[in-house]
């Protein structure tokens, strides 16, 4: 026992040097008494802890100090889509891989399909910035044009989908980490877990210092895809460019599909395919959503970080799925009985490595420098994709817990001005989703790209609404050419995302889209009732004027708890006369007949000029007897406010508190029940708490 307190005491110090000379907190200096140095040395130690993990306190002042420029902008919002490079392949060569060797050629077509919808959402999503900078994004576009049900149908969808955006970057990169370190193979829950903590202790610094975190590896990502891929064309065009490892497995097709895509079921796998590349498009609307957290003007900068964003993705995407049909890469589901090697099955223990691990091997050759620095970046940036998610899910929280529809924690900025609340409620949520699911990217997947098409279509309907409504008051004629243009745009991308929700709601529903579904009903009827509780209580408590003379009680009837005649109650006898109530009780419960006769005893000797009311309780219970006697008031004088004065002792040290005043906490929690009662805490401060009361000074 001493030699943890002597280390906790050592560890308090130096964290309390920490803090008065390393600039982490203006605290001023304090010499440690003997009789508290051990408590007051650990509350220093892990408040230093927070302050070395998440920083000093920013003033309000700081927040345009805050503000983003575009180049770390890109990197903060762009992440998440740029990432989908990493696992979007991997998903279309899968789906297309049940019908055989032959239907994985057709993938980069696949792909060309996809960049065309992203190219198109990224154009429409540039009006939407332009019309709505304020940052309420797809929610605030189809709540002011929608409705109040359609906007919040899209705040569950985006929610949720913000929540799987973490879940399934986070097995991603700790599959591609398992790639790189076998060793680490089978730990990926674990790894996945690990780094959704270390990035919301890195966003709950501010996004600011998370961009400049996130800038240098994104751009070395960005970097080495491109170098990968400009190396495997030209290596293409000389003929010296390898195959993949996969190249020279057969892939045994499923039953269904031995005759390749052709007929209804090879064209419903490609659509499947389709669908499950489309997941390249996520991360689009969170730049709507970030719109204030841009340096002005903020939508231009805002509408061009976007359109670096869709060219940037489109042509790594192209240049992926280009190298990956070149190098002959096969992705299956399960290796074990999908893959034939000669015409036998696999060996045992074989793993499947994701496609760009695959084409840097074939590259660069496996195991030399570039390709661990392609398969490291790879990694680096699937885990800060999910820092989109980390930007743009705080945000929307706090706009739909201003309007009411989430509890009012979440509103506010943290110490560092970021929404802390809403960076830990979506660790929270990705955690859970990781540990469910063991980190499985493609079963993730299949519930991720639900809820984000569901918000694209929804926000292009709402914009094309928003420019009928515009047309129709202005009348200056450059002003309307603009804005019919715009509103083609936003049609034509309503187009495009509802083919494609409606798509990925039939391929995918049996898959797991589902539960993503049955998520997103949960959270708008728990959004839903949060607002209804938020009305209800907004009304029962509004002023009516006319009430108001009413409210008035006609008498105050004072009760004073006594349980022992000890300096507390005297304290609190002092406070309710002090207060001069119509009429003052002391009332004490007969539990122990002896204890209750000492105790009327002492009242006498001290001659308290109140009376002291004994309450009998022939079962020994101290709480009943108390309400009754209350509630006899109360009938007897409806009028009457009753105010109950109950003695209360504050303590240093947590397990003093579950030693006292329990059985006052009871009290007052069935008193709180009561129409017309009021309760009085009086406070007796124990030497214990001084210790307490000096750490709060010096905070």
């Amino acid at each position: 026992m001493c030699h943890w307190r002597s280390c906790f005491l050592v560890a308090g110090c130096c964290a309390h040097y920490l803090l008065n000379n390393s600039g982490l907190a203006n605290y001023a200096r304090h010499d440690i008494d003997k009789a508290s140095d051990y408590r007051y040395c650990v509350l220093t130690f892990f408040n230093a802890i927070k302050r070395v993990l998440v920083g000093r306190p920013f003033r309000n002042d700081r927040m345009a100090h805050t503000l983003l420029p575009k180049r770390i902008a890109l990197p903060i919002f762009a992440s998440d889509a740029l990432s989908s490079v990493a696992y979007a392949p991997d998903e279309i060569l899968l789906t297309l891989a049940l019908a055989g060797v032959s239907a994985v050629t057709i993938s980069p077509f696949v792909g060309i399909a996809v960049m065309v919808v992203l190219l198109t959402v990224v154009a429409s999503y540039r009006q939407n910035v332009h019309a709505y900078p304020s940052g309420g994004g797809d929610y605030e576009i189809a709540n002011v044009n929608l409705g109040k049900y359609a906007g919040l149908t899209v705040a569950s969808a985006l929610l949720v989908d913000y929540v799987l955006t973490v879940a399934v970057s986070m097995s991603s990169a700790a599959n591609y980490l398992a790639t790189a370190v076998p060793g680490m193979h089978g730990s990926q829950t674990l790894i996945a877990v690990a780094g959704v903590v270390i990035l919301a202790l890195v966003n709950l610094r501010g996004i600011r210092e998370a961009g400049s975190v996130f800038a240098v590896p994104t751009y070395i990502f960005m970097g080495s895809i491109f170098g990968m891929t400009l190396v495997g064309i030209f290596q293409g065009i000389t003929g010296t460019l390898g195959l993949a490892q996969s190249a020279a497995l057969e892939i045994i097709p499923e039953p269904d599909f031995e005759q390749g895509l052709t007929g209804l079921a090879g064209a419903f796998l490609l659509l499947r395919a389709f669908s499950s590349g489309a997941a390249a498009l996520t991360g689009v609307e969170a730049i709507s959503n970030g719109v204030p957290n841009f340096q002005k003007p903020k939508s231009k900068n805002a509408a061009t970080t976007l359109l670096l964003l869709g060219g940037i993705a489109a042509a790594m995407l192209a240049g992926i799925l280009y190298l990956a049909s070149a190098t002959k890469v096969h992705i299956v589901l399960n290796p074990a009985t999908e893959f034939l090697l000669n015409g036998q099955p696999l060996p045992e223990g074989y793993v499947q490595n994701p496609a760009i691990s695959q084409i840097a091997a074939a590259v660069f050759g496996n195991g030399s420098i570039p390709f661990f620095v392609v398969v490291a970046a790879t990694g680096v940036i699937l885990v800060f994709a999910s820092n989109t998610a980390f930007n743009g899910f705080p945000v929307l929280a706090s706009i739909l817990a201003q309007d009411g529809y989430l509890p009012r924690q979440l509103r506010t900025r943290g110490d560092r001005l970021a929404f802390s609340n809403g960076v830990l409620a979506l660790a929270f949520g990705a955690i859970v989703l990781i540990v469910a699911f063991h980190a499985d990217v493609t079963r993730l997947i299949q519930l991720y790209i639900v809820g984000v098409f569901i918000s694209f279509t929804a926000s292009q309907l709402g914009m094309i609404r928003h420019w009928g409504r515009e047309l129709r008051v202005v009348k200056d004629t450059a002003g309307r050419l603009r804005m019919l243009k715009s509103r083609t745009i936003n049609t034509i991308g309503f187009c495009m995302t509802a083919t494609v929700l409606v798509i990925v709601l039939i391929t995918k529903f049996e898959q797991g889209a589902w539960i993503a579904l049955l998520a997103m009903f949960v959270l708008f009827l728990i959004m839903w009732s949060i607002r209804a509780h938020y009305d209800n209580v907004a009304k029962e408590l509004a002023v009516d004027q006319d009430a108001a003379p009413r409210a008035l009680p006609s008498r105050v009837h004072a009760v004073l708890l006594v349980s022992h005649v000890r300096k507390p109650v005297l304290r609190a006898l002092a406070f309710a006369r002090a207060s001069r109530p119509s009429r003052l009780d002391a009332i004490t419960v007969d539990i122990n007949p002896e204890e209750t006769e000492k105790t009327v005893e002492d009242w006498e000797k001290l001659e308290i000029p109140v009376p002291l009311t004994v309450l009998a309780s022939p079962y020994r219970e101290t709480i009943t007897p108390i309400m009754d006697y209350i509630k006899t008031i109360r009938r007897e004088s409806p009028r009457d406010l009753v105010v109950v004065y109950i003695p209360e002792y504050v303590v240093g040290k947590w397990w003093e508190q579950l030693v006292h005043n329990q059985t006052a906490l009871r009290i007052k929690t069935r008193l709180h029940f009561e129409s017309g009662v009021m309760v009085a805490s009086v406070p007796w401060q124990l030497k214990s708490s001084e210790e307490a009361h000096n750490l709060q000074e010096l905070r």
